[in-house]
C-alpha cells in the first residue's frame, strides 16, 4: 500500500480521458487500496484515479459523518439526478482556488465494486456533489471549467496564462 502523489495544474494529463475498469483482479484491487491511502492522506472528500495518474474509471468518496460511508465507484455512470444549486467547491489538484458551481444534490448511480458486480446508489448531498465532481476527473474536466466567465477571468488574471484552469479562460 502507498500513498500517491497528486497530479495538479497546468499538468495536461488532468485533462485525459480515463479508461474502463475491464479486469477486476489483484492488479486492480492494489490500486484501489493505494487510492484510498492517497485519499485517507489527504483532507479531500473524494478522489478520482486520474489524480494520482491513473487514467481508469475510478472514483473514491468519503464525506465525514454522511450516512455513505466510504465509497468506491468502479465504471460509474449518473442514472438520474435532481435538486440543482450552487454548491463551494475545491480539488486536491487545483490547490487553493475554490469556487461556486451547479451540481445536483440527489443522483441515482450505477456503478461497479472492487468484485465487478453492478450496483445502483440513491446518493444525495455533498455525497451527491462529490460524486459529479469526481465523475468530471475521469473525463478530463475540472472543477473551474464550470466557473462563471468572470471568475475564470478573474483566476487567468491572478494565476497567468499558463495557469491550466480553463480550456475555455
Amino acid at each position: 500500500m502507498a500513498v500517491l502523489d497528486i497530479i495538479e495544474i497546468p499538468d495536461e494529463r488532468l485533462r485525459e480521458q480515463s479508461e474502463r475498469v475491464a479486469e477486476f483482479d489483484d492488479a486492480l484491487k492494489e490500486q484501489t487500496r493505494d487510492l484510498f491511502d492517497t485519499l485517507r492522506a489527504t483532507k479531500g472528500i473524494g478522489l478520482s484515479a486520474p489524480q494520482a495518474g491513473i487514467f481508469k474509471r475510478i472514483i473514491l468518496v468519503h464525506v465525514p459523518d454522511d450516512d455513505f460511508g466510504e465509497r468506491l465507484y468502479i465504471n460509474p455512470e449518473i442514472l438520474s439526478k435532481s435538486k440543482s444549486r450552487y454548491v463551494q467547491e475545491s480539488c486536491l489538484s487545483v490547490p487553493g482556488i475554490e469556487g461556486n458551481v451547479v451540481r445536483c444534490t440527489r443522483l441515482k448511480v450505477r456503478a461497479q465494486d472492487i468484485n465487478g458486480e453492478v450496483k445502483e446508489f440513491d446518493v444525495d448531498g455533498l455525497h451527491a456533489v462529490c460524486v459529479q465532481h469526481e465523475l468530471d476527473h475521469l473525463d478530463g474536466v475540472l472543477f473551474t471549467d464550470r466557473l462563471s466567465w468572470f471568475k475564470k477571468l478573474r483566476l487567468k488574471m491572478a494565476s497567468g496564462p499558463n495557469a491550466g484552469l480553463s480550456r475555455a479562460a
